[in-house]
């Protein structure tokens, strides 16, 4: 008989087949036991309840020790999928106040992995968040008919005063984009979402804990696992000291009611914040609990962006207060000294046709009274000269790229590096910039209104206060901080190291002398004289400004320092459509500096505050 050759080759076919399939199970059967935990996860979740332990969240205080911000006790309903059974809707819906149209989209949440990549029918899940004690008492009562289901004992933000929202900010419920950034958080937990509670949330939020605890065959809990010799506690995270004096902050907010802008005060010698005014502003108990989602969507909404920290992420003209940036690098570039030259101002700076229009004082000035008299001649003079120095800087381009420097070292073009988030940079513009605007033919003229504060220049109020330290110091200044003191941790060294602007301290000097006269009139006039009428006993200094502004009125600007010679605080203020800068900034600054020095208003200011309190100036428009 002869041999079927193809039927020996199928039989080693089917047996390389059949050993192939084996050697599949064996390679899986070893995964499963050997190298993946997946199902030691599942046993062991069978076995154990990992309850988390959630950390208190820092408190803050104010520079003064008031406590600004603190904990108060609320409550999460949390429950394990796979115990959940038999479970009457209607009356856990009942209980929690809730319909079942959002008991079904509640669970539909937590089982979306795309939402909750974390889900698991085995660990505990967050179903709602932020009971109040008397909701979650309601609960409690019931719990038993809800067999799964379990309550999480947790913290939630609450203010001492309603005040300073922009600069505390809130925490709200994590995204999942915050989950896949950071594997310490899971659905359901809370992270800083606006101001220094995004800025230094790894300090505020602490160290979570666990508990092991051991269930039978049932899932019934029977106590700690080894006697609770596994548990870690949770660590709560570290307590913040402001450089923000509330008193200050709360004046200034009631100063901007009805009003536009921003009022900035830094500490000089430290680069603290001493207050940081946003207007309109929102009471940050809006959102705070499960209304906040709600609330955050209105504020939104709202026309005049009381959600917009203005102080930080306004771009302005600074206006006439820019004329001391301009006065500190003309002298360093040797284009004007202290007495010559003396420029011509015939109610402006007028020149081959083109006419800066100013107001009338003496003619011709030096530099200090410039300063004091705001001149808008006198320091397009020198912005024109500069530009077309050919002999020293060759060109208009190299001019500008010299000037655009020393800004820069001045804290204006770029994020000054504030630890808040959201700082915008203003504007410099550079020599690329006008070549692109001008197809490269332009000179002084061209660009004369950026000597003054106006054109294509633009800063934050941040930056402008910060010039006001930087003149206080004489020529340097350390970056501008909210937080003064974390505890037990160093500050960045970027809050407690100098910046140097590279200019002379004696030009500084000068520009001083310049800011005092504004204020006393020594000179024969000066823009600030209501700043000595209302803080009589104190030396300090000033600077108006008026921001032109193309959509309507004028804003109202002021930035100073007090005292001349020992300065403990220099501000901004700028109302915007506020007019001419001795209108609302003077005054403003005047109230704000008497109550930062004095601890209080004297008696005629506090009768001034209380009638600015009331003047409104929105869109342009003044009224009582």
């Amino acid at each position: 008989m002869a041999k079927d050759y193809k039927l020996e080759k199928r039989k080693f076919v089917i047996g390389g087949a059949a050993a192939l399939i084996v050697l599949v199970y064996l390679i899986r059967l070893v995964d499963l036991q050997l190298l993946s935990d997946e199902y030691k996860k599942y046993a062991d979740n069978n076995a154990f309840l990992n309850k988390v332990q959630y950390p208190s969240r820092g408190a803050i205080y104010d520079r003064n020790g008031k406590l600004l911000v603190f904990n108060q006790p609320a409550y999460d309903i949390t429950f394990v999928p796979r115990e959940v059974s038999n479970l009457d809707t209607a009356d856990f819906c009942r209980t929690l106040n809730i319909t079942r149209e959002q008991f079904d989209r509640l669970m539909a949440d937590v089982k979306d992995r795309r939402k909750n990549p974390g889900y698991s029918r085995y660990t505990q899940q967050v179903f709602m968040t932020q009971l109040s004690a008397e909701e979650c008492g309601i609960f409690q009562e019931k719990l038993f008919k809800f067999p799964g289901f379990g309550i999480q004992r947790r913290t939630i933000r609450q203010y001492t005063y309603n005040a300073a929202g922009h600069a505390l900010g809130d925490i709200g419920e994590v995204s999942r984009r915050d989950i896949e950034k950071d594997d310490y958080y899971r659905s359901g937990d809370y992270i800083g979402k606006q101001g220094i509670e995004k800025s230094y949330e790894k300090y505020l939020r602490g160290e979570k804990g666990v508990e092991i605890l051991l269930r039978d065959a049932h899932g019934r809990i029977q106590g700690h696992y080894m006697d609770g010799r596994l548990d870690r506690p949770s660590v709560p995270g570290k307590n913040l000291k402001l450089g923000i004096d509330i008193d200050l902050q709360m004046l200034g907010e009631r100063l901007m009611q009805n009003k536009i802008g921003s009022i900035v005060a830094i500490e000089p010698k430290t680069g603290e914040i001493l207050c940081m005014v946003s207007s309109p502003t929102f009471d940050p108990h809006q959102l705070i609990g499960r209304q906040r989602g709600r609330n955050h969507a209105l504020l939104q909404q709202d026309k005049q962006k009381p959600l917009l920290n203005r102080a930080i992420q306004g771009t302005y003209p600074p206006g006439s207060t820019f004329k001391t940036a301009q006065a500190v690098t003309f002298l360093q570039e040797g284009i004007i000294g202290k007495e010559a030259p003396a420029y011509p101002c015939s109610h402006g700076f007028i020149h081959r046709g083109l006419r800066v229009g100013c107001h009338g004082h003496a003619s011709p000035l030096t530099l200090v009274p410039a300063i004091a008299t705001s001149c808008n001649a006198y320091f397009c003079w020198g912005l024109y000269y500069m530009f077309g120095n050919k002999a020293k800087y060759g060109s208009p381009q190299n001019a500008i790229t010299v000037w655009k420097d020393h800004m820069v070292a001045q804290g204006f073009g770029y994020r000054l590096g504030t630890d808040l988030p959201g700082e915008q940079r203003g504007l410099i513009p550079n020599a690329q910039f006008y070549d692109k605007a001008y197809r490269g033919s332009w000179n002084g003229l061209t660009v004369i209104s950026i000597a003054i504060g106006q054109g294509e220049v633009l800063a934050t109020p941040l930056q402008i206060a910060n010039l006001g330290a930087t003149i206080a110091n004489r020529g340097w200044f350390i970056t501008p901080h909210i937080v003064k003191d974390i505890e037990d941790n160093p500050l960045d060294s970027a809050y407690t190291t100098r910046r140097y602007t590279g200019i002379d301290r004696q030009y500084y000097e000068w520009v001083a002398e310049g800011m005092r006269a504004a204020v006393t009139g020594s000179t024969g006039s000066g823009t600030c004289r209501m700043v000595n009428l209302m803080l009589p006993d104190v030396e300090a200094c000033g600077k108006t400004g008026t921001a032109q502004n193309p959509h309507g009125k004028d804003h109202s600007v002021f930035m100073g320092f007090a005292p001349m010679n020992d300065p403990k605080i220099a501000i901004v203020v700028y109302v915007e459509n506020g007019g001419w800068g001795a209108t609302y900034g003077v005054p403003i600054g005047a109230m704000m500096m008497d109550q930062y020095l004095h601890g209080h208003l004297s008696p005629e200011n506090e009768l001034r505050a209380e009638e600015f309190s009331q003047r409104v100036v929105m869109y342009g428009e003044e009224g009582r």
